[in-house]
């Protein structure tokens, strides 16, 4: 009987001791400080993807506009390669004032 009591009380201290081990965790993980891409204000995109021609290649290429952060990218398909080129990239909002104040 004592010895039932005795590994009851032992699995009890146990639970007990990764109950505490789990509330330092969790209090460890919520003071730490957010990383930079957590923090950023980037606001969350909201994308229009064009495919259209581009100028000295055969084949076509992705136009992604991104509205709420006014910034487009270029991309292609290597298809030898398997995976999308970047092409370029435009930041819209600069673009628009530099036609704005005429340069």
């Amino acid at each position: 009987m004592n010895e039932i009591k005795s590994e009851r009380m032992s699995a009890t201290r146990g639970l007990i001791a990764l109950n505490i081990a789990m509330v330092g965790l969790l209090g460890v993980v919520t003071l730490v400080p957010a990383a930079d891409a957590q923090r950023s204000r980037r606001a969350r995109g909201e994308y229009t993807m064009v495919a259209g021609k581009v100028t000295g290649l055969e084949a076509a290429g992705v136009y992604i506009i991104d509205a709420n952060n006014e910034e487009l990218v270029a991309v292609r398909w290597n298809q030898s390669q398997n995976k999308l080129e970047p092409l370029g990239y435009r930041n819209l909002a600069e673009d628009a004032a530099a036609a704005r104040s005429g340069r």
